[in-house]
């Protein structure tokens, strides 16, 4: 999580009543940042959730899964920061931000635009843009809307109406790809397999042994054609 991510954060959160509120946050591992300590303390129940344990995860849980894990309609405040771009599954992922949170509950979301480059960790994916978060989140009511000032990304803080939600259909929204430098639909059935995937982590995994072996400007035009 960037420094600008927690004072998007702060800014959004401070503007709300946590008091009584039941918080849950996705991608919760502490790696370089939680929201944990803006909220934990002010709210009724803060759960955090990740796909491997660490610091701040309370429960292992898949994106994908958590409307069946913790039902829908069951939380006032979603915080998922820095998730969405490392999910193969996105409109799975954002169905299930969604679904969980009660009528009137807030969703703050961050993550990296185009522009960006490739992280891997594991997998990176997608970047979203302003348009694509206002065709995503067309059934939310929009509260901010703000681009990273620092790196490219894109912020969201969006409330679920209170009544007559329905959700939009996402099927035919595609997003810049990573993998294949375009914007696409769905990333390929056996994604995993495919040779632009198999060489960004490999060089992802072996940054130092490039270094080593590679002169420097042969591998500068090797890092911004793999990971541009």
């Amino acid at each position: 999580m960037t420094p600008t991510c927690l004072e998007f954060a702060g800014t959004c959160l401070s503007g709300i009543n946590l008091e009584g509120m039941s918080v849950l946050e996705v991608g919760a591992r502490d790696v370089n940042g939680s929201t944990r300590p803006l909220v934990a303390r002010r709210c009724a129940e803060y759960i955090g959730v990740d796909i491997e344990p660490g610091q701040g995860v309370d429960r292992i849980c898949d994106v994908k899964d958590l409307a069946t894990v913790f039902r829908a309609d069951r939380f006032d405040l979603v915080v998922c920061t820095e998730v969405v771009e490392h999910v193969a599954g996105w409109r799975g992922a954002v169905a299930n931000l969604k679904a969980v949170l009660k009528p009137g509950g807030y969703l703050l979301l961050t993550t990296r635009s185009r522009g960006f480059g490739y992280h891997g960790y594991p997998y990176d994916f997608w970047r979203y843009g302003r348009d694509d978060m206002k065709c995503i989140f067309s059934d939310f009511e929009m509260q901010s809307l703000e681009e990273d000032p620092e790196l490219p990304g894109i912020f969201v803080f969006a409330r679920k109406p209170l009544a007559g939600w329905k959700e939009s259909d996402l099927g035919t929204v595609n997003l810049y790809s990573v993998l294949h430098h375009r914007r696409i639909g769905d990333m390929p059935v056996h994604w995993d397999r495919t040779l632009s995937f198999r060489i960004k982590t490999w060089a992802m995994h072996n940054k130092a042994l490039l270094k080593k072996l590679v002169p420097h400007g042969l591998r500068e035009r090797i890092y911004n054609r793999v990971f541009r």
